[in-house]
């Protein structure tokens, strides 16, 4: 592979792209709780497999899964979505949030080192600005919510907008994601992606490297990987 030419090895990545639910924030246990209920309110069942298999996917994806696993042809994806985000909205309003292991110490670094972060979620904009809201100062220069773009995760937009915010090439990204919808659309993007599994564990890809935990993890580390995977 043809790896675009940098100035050193300290040079990238130019900005680090954060997913959110169960990357940045634990809120995984908060999605699947409330698919499993709404599902059963619906009149149908839900599974931890339907569960995994939604990660990472567009809200009206898993608002149209919801609602086909209950049989509600009277209801729309669209309707069905209204109703999971805001029973999700309510529990981030007054849950006790809870930082994936080792990631307030590298957003402190990335921060130190000058390196921009943006946070590109599937999660709606609105549930991503509560979040936000509860932090002093919020290390994220551009946010990209699932409603601000017109194709989600797995497809390349959510990542490919996020760069453009920042006025930096997608190549030069490092995407940090814990599912392979989320990685799918970090690679589609030219990006390279660091996938640090949760609930599932994405396979191995190009340009897609496996962290057991961000716990330790620094700049450094960050560069060392960008500089290996650019030239692999």
């Amino acid at each position: 592979m043809n790896a675009h030419p940098i100035s050193s090895s300290t040079a990238l990545p130019a900005a680090v792209l954060w997913d959110f639910d169960g990357t940045l924030v634990d809120t995984e246990p908060f999605w699947i709780s409330n698919e499993h209920r709404l599902t059963e309110e619906l009149g149908g069942q839900w599974s931890d497999e339907l569960a995994k298999a939604n990660i990472g996917n567009s809200l009206i994806r898993t608002g149209r899964s919801i609602r086909l696993a209950a049989g509600r042809d009277d209801l729309t994806d669209e309707q069905v979505t209204e109703l999971l985000v805001a029973r999700v909205l309510e529990d981030l309003r007054v849950a006790d949030l809870e930082w994936r292991p080792g990631v307030p110490a590298l957003l402190a670094d990335l921060r130190e080192a000058g390196i921009p972060c943006a946070l590109v979620s599937a999660s709606f904009r609105e549930m991503l600005v509560t979040v936000l809201d509860r932090l002093d100062d919020s290390p994220f220069a551009v946010v990209v919510g699932g409603d601000d773009v017109t194709h989600g995760k797995p497809h390349p937009e959510p990542y490919l907008t996020a760069a453009a915010q920042l006025g930096v090439r997608p190549e030069d990204c490092l995407v940090i994601e814990d599912s392979l919808t989320g990685a799918d659309s970090g690679n589609s993007a030219g990006c390279v992606v660091a996938v640090v599994p949760n609930v599932v564990t994405p396979p191995p890809a190009e340009r897609r490297v496996l962290l057991e935990t961000l716990s330790g993890v620094r700049v450094a580390e960050l560069r060392a990987l960008m500089s290996a995977e650019l030239v692999r």
